[in-house]
């Protein structure tokens, strides 16, 4: 009889870890599919083909980071309490949601509407997704995984996002109704995906009173930044060096053809920079031994670099630039996701990693008129 349990000890066991590993692919495809979004990779390009202002373009940007800061930390206790799965699926919901409103949009202010949505789609899988992967493979015992997965999922993410900015052309070509109708189609098509996962519970979510989960949330998360120090210093440097790299290849966008590269050319151009990130996801895989320090210090000098770039004004050293800052804005995400990741609570994972990017829309909102000026006057 003992011998016929331990048996079942060990089914249960390999079980365990093979549910994990196909958990962890689902999310791979989710991010995939979420990712490849032909008209939100050029939606700058779209709304100036239709009459948009730069002006009204930059004040939608604004709203977008506005209403992701104002979201960010809620959706992750929304996570912790509730369910990660759920909100998976929500954020995908909302990402639907955005793409028909933007279809609909006739003026500014429903374009502005639209960003609310888009944003919260984003806010909703940040942090959530991270959470849900970690005890996945925490659950199973196999959370060392973890770090392929950090490394893989960025990735497939870079890859499947920059496929679809070498796309900006076909997104133009067929207009932004038709470009926002394949968005949707994959929005669609990824709820499927995230309605397929499998829900992993925390001792939070399994309280009874909503009241009491959210004041735990909140408490507990508090109280852990407070007395980390270090987790204060890696959200803050992920802060700067993720908004600088994500403004700089924003706003080069709009420099590359005033410094003369062919409009032909900007899809390729921009997809070279985002290789760069695929790069520096494979390279967080390699240098996993490393020390984080030198890990930060090798991604602020990067990104340094980029920012040099712009105030060149040679197109060909902007994209070389832009490429640089693409992988080591990647490099330390990756390697910071890990390091977080492995220092942060199981109930307040989701929350906490959420604080991570509410640090970035902050920074985000503050330097987006600085670069905006650096490269109006360079």
């Amino acid at each position: 009889m003992s011998l016929f349990f331990e048996q079942k000890k060990i089914r249960s066991f390999f079980m365990n870890k093979n549910n994990a590993r196909k958990q962890i692919k689902k999310l791979l495809l989710l991010d995939g599919a979420g990712a490849l979004m032909i008209a939100g990779a050029s939606w700058v390009a779209l709304l100036a083909a239709r009459g948009f202002s730069m002006v009204e373009i930059g004040l939608a940007e604004s709203i977008f980071h506005v209403a992701s800061m104002l979201f960010e930390v809620p959706s992750g206790a929304i996570a912790d309490v509730f369910g990660r799965k759920k909100v998976m699926v929500a954020a995908r919901i909302m990402s639907v949601i955005s793409g028909i409103i933007m279809i609909l949009s006739n003026s500014f202010w429903i374009l502005a509407l639209a960003m609310i949505p888009s944003a919260l789609s984003f806010n909703l899988a940040s942090g959530t997704r991270e959470a849900l992967a970690y005890d996945s493979l925490k659950e199973a015992d196999i959370e060392s995984e973890y770090d392929r997965f950090a490394s893989v999922d960025m990735v497939i993410y870079k890859i499947t996002s920059s496929i679809a900015t070498l796309m900006a052309g076909v997104a133009l070509m067929l207009g932004y109704k038709r470009a926002y109708a394949v968005d949707v189609f994959m929005g669609i098509l990824s709820i499927g995906i995230a309605l397929s996962l499998k829900e992993i519970s925390t001792e939070l979510s399994k309280e009874a009173s909503i009241k009491k989960r959210f004041v735990e949330v909140a408490k507990e998360s508090a109280a852990f930044i407070k007395e980390n120090k270090r987790t204060r210093q890696i959200i803050v440097l992920n802060a700067f060096v993720g908004s600088s790299a994500t403004l700089i290849l924003f706003f080069l966008q709009a420099k590359l053809p005033i410094a003369g590269l062919p409009e032909l050319m900007l899809g390729p151009a921009l997809f070279i920079m985002g290789m760069g990130a695929v790069l520096g996801a494979f390279a967080a895989k390699l240098m996993a031994g490393r020390r984080f320090k030198h890990i930060a210090m090798i991604g602020a000098f990067g990104v340094t670099l980029s920012v040099a770039s712009i105030l060149t004004g040679n197109s060909i050293l902007m994209v070389i630039g832009g490429f640089i800052g693409s992988f080591s804005d990647t490099l330390l995400c990756v390697r910071s996701d890990v390091v977080l990741n492995t220092m942060i609570p199981s109930d307040q994972r989701a929350t906490l990693v959420s604080v991570n990017s509410f640090s970035f829309s902050i920074v985000m909102i503050a330097l987006s008129p600085l670069f905006g000026f650096i490269v109006s006057v360079v």
